[in-house]
């Protein structure tokens, strides 16, 4: 359904983004922002579904600051050489590239933003920093230490109980954290809501997908 695009961020980075429209006039917009597996297969499945679903949908390659075209497999080696990428990009590139995003969309109406995994946590500095309407973080990593600044736009969590990267210590800093927040855990591990990654869990995918959605059409559209 969407195909790449190219954008450029505020300091004049280029960069792509797999952009799908729906069929009929938008509901509004959303950005999906990608694991440390970039643009791969998946994401641009989700990207295809919110569509489907009536959205303006952009998923932004975050990695092509460190590297082009990134597109990794859910191995080990997928997974050491996506935190590479992840350690080459800052949070001001974070910011100026999801910015970019979110202003070649806002034409279709309000914007709102959804995260997996590391896009879990730029979802969490978009709703700190920039003009989207709600931000939705599955299972993002670090956000427990990111606290210092809240979010200025409602945000929904989903958390794995059987996460062995994020400890339900951090979740609960979160809910302490950021009280107005909305905090959903679920009996799985990392990566649930992923269908080609060993974690998933298809009821807990499906309960998170369908709080998202309601998430999204109260507050997007």
């Amino acid at each position: 359904m969407g195909e790449f695009t190219t954008l450029m961020a505020r300091d004049g980075h280029e960069f792509q983004a797999y952009l799908a429209a729906p069929k009929a006039a938008p509901r509004g917009a959303i950005v999906i922002v990608q694991e440390i597996f970039g643009v791969n297969r998946h994401v641009r499945a989700v990207t295809d579904d919110y569509a489907a679903r009536g959205y303006v949908a952009i998923a932004p390659a975050m990695f092509d600051r460190a590297r082009r075209g990134v597109e990794l497999d859910y191995t080990a080696d997928g997974l050491n050489e996506g935190r590479g990428y992840m350690l080459q990009v800052s949070r001001a590139n974070i910011l100026a590239d999801l910015a970019a995003a979110i202003a070649v969309t806002r034409h279709a109406g309000r914007v709102g933003i959804v995260g997996f995994c590391w896009g879990g946590l730029c979802a969490y500095y978009a709703a700190v920093e920039l003009p989207v309407a709600c931000a939705v973080a599955y299972y993002g990593g670090r956000i427990a230490q990111s606290l210092d600044t809240l979010p200025k736009k409602p945000v929904m969590y989903h958390f794995g109980e059987r996460d062995t990267h994020i400890p339900m210590s951090d979740v609960e800093a979160i809910r302490a954290g950021d009280p107005t927040s909305i905090v959903y855990t679920y009996p799985a591990g990392h990566g649930f809501s992923c269908n080609e990654r060993p974690d998933y869990d298809a009821p807990s995918a499906a309960l998170a997908l369908e709080r998202t959605l309601a998430f999204f059409a109260e507050h997007v559209g």
